[in-house]
């Protein structure tokens, strides 16, 4: 008698000991009584092409990605969803039965249901968005923001020449603005979004002038460690509605638990709890 498989998924970085997910999947796994692991990985670069190519032989039905392999995994992968390659990183790989890796980005998709869940009144057509920074987890922002109709995007960077790139990659509805003037550019826009890292523990504080904020504002950060960022208190003593960054997580990993598991989970404050014990 042959048993069935346990099926197995991970996440793969390096360093990831510091990732959260696993608890996140732990609970999940739990929850639903399934049979089922979810692992951590570190894994040398040059290793990598060799790791995701024996995982599906060892019983693992998909992996995530993280830093720094996001962009790298896209040569290894056979298919790249449209979002993939639009954003030019992967972060969900889900390996096939007929043996073709498939290649995904769900974390503008998680952004989306961060705000739809934690600021339902949000309007994404109602004005213009800011977004700070222009790395992988802009682009997959701003892909997610085009998406649900968001009328302009001002976009700013310490770097201006990786703001025009995503300009030139995303079209009219992205204008670029000097990070000398990130402070300006808040005023009458709906919805602020920091993607970069400043303000994470063990960084720089995010220093631009926040004046601007204003009640009918929804702002976001995705840094989570602190949950409240220096951007989300002052959004807060303004009378914004503020959504923070755990919750991204929480929901970009919801696509590849129902790919891999078979059960499409929910985002509650026992999964909040579960990641944050």
């Amino acid at each position: 008698m042959t048993l069935p498989r346990i099926p197995l998924a991970a996440v793969i970085g390096k360093p990831i000991a510091h990732s959260r997910s696993p608890r996140l999947f732990a609970h999940w796994l739990r929850k639903h009584g399934i049979p089922g692991h979810y692992i951590p990985i570190e894994v040398p670069a040059d290793k990598l092409a060799e790791t995701i190519r024996l995982l599906p032989d060892l019983g693992f039905m998909g992996v995530n990605v993280t830093i720094p392999y996001k962009e790298k995994i896209l040569e290894i992968a056979d298919l790249a969803s449209d979002r993939a390659t639009l954003i030019g990183a992967a972060n969900t790989l889900i390996f096939r039965k007929d043996g073709m890796i498939h290649a995904d980005n769900t974390d503008g998709y998680g952004f989306s249901e961060n705000l739809r869940q934690s600021a339902p009144d949000w309007d994404p057509t109602a004005g213009p968005a800011v977004v700070f920074g222009a790395g992988g987890a802009a682009r997959a922002v701003i892909a997610s923001l085009i998406d649900v109709g968001v009328p302009e995007i001002r976009l700013t960077n310490r770097t201006r020449v990786r703001a025009e790139q995503l300009r030139s990659d995303f079209g009219n509805r992205v204008q670029v603005h000097d990070w000398v003037q990130a402070g300006n550019i808040i005023e009458d826009c709906r919805t602020v979004v920091n993607t970069t890292s400043l303000g994470m523990t063990g960084k720089p504080e995010f220093r631009v002038p926040l004046d601007a904020l204003a009640p009918d504002m929804v702002v976001s950060d995705l840094v989570y460690t602190p949950l409240q960022t220096r951007l989300l208190r002052e959004a807060e003593q303004a009378g914004s509605t503020v959504v923070d960054g755990l919750g991204m997580l929480l929901h970009q990993a919801v696509p590849g638990f129902e790919r891999w598991f078979g059960t499409r989970p929910e985002v509650d404050e026992a999964t909040r709890a579960a990641v944050l014990r």
